[in-house]
C-alpha cells in the first residue's frame, strides 16, 4: 500500500470529493491562501506517476480522476497503522482509545453496539 505525503493527501481529498477535475478545479477547492497553480500541477503529476491518479487528455489540458477509492486508501492506511503501532491487535487499538478521557458516553455506547453486532455476525 502506498503512503502519500500530506500535500498528496490534500490533493486526493479534493479529487475524491470532486470525482474528477482539472488542476484549476483542484486549486480552487483549497482555502485561502490557495497554493500556486504550478505546485498543485506538480503534485498531481507525482500522483499520476504513482498510479493513484489517472487522466483524460483534451487537447492540451488534462482532466484528473482518482484511481483508488478513498475507502481503499483509508483501509490500507488503517491496516498499516494497526500493524505498525498496535502489533496488529484490535484489542490494543480499543485499549488505546479507551484510555482517552475525552470520550463521550454516546460514542462508547455506539462502539459497544457495533462490537455486539459484529460478534453476532461472527457467531452466525
Amino acid at each position: 500500500m502506498i503512503t502519500l505525503t500530506k500535500a498528496e493527501e490534500n490533493i486526493m481529498q479534493i479529487l475524491w470529493k470532486l470525482e474528477k477535475g482539472f488542476v484549476k478545479d483542484i486549486q480552487s477547492q483549497f482555502p485561502d491562501p490557495k497554493p500556486p497553480y504550478n505546485s498543485v500541477s506538480t503534485i498531481v503529476r507525482v500522483l499520476v506517476k504513482k498510479e493513484i491518479v489517472g487522466y483524460t487528455k483534451y487537447g492540451g489540458t488534462y482532466e484528473y480522476y482518482p484511481l483508488i477509492s478513498k475507502e481503499d486508501y483509508r483501509s490500507g492506511q488503517m491496516g498499516r497503522l494497526v500493524n505498525k503501532y498496535f502489533n496488529n491487535s484490535f484489542k490494543q487499538v480499543v485499549n488505546f482509545f479507551s484510555e482517552n478521557k475525552n470520550l463521550k458516553i454516546e460514542e462508547v455506547n455506539e462502539v459497544i453496539k457495533m462490537l455486539e453486532e459484529l460478534k453476532k455476525e461472527k457467531n452466525d
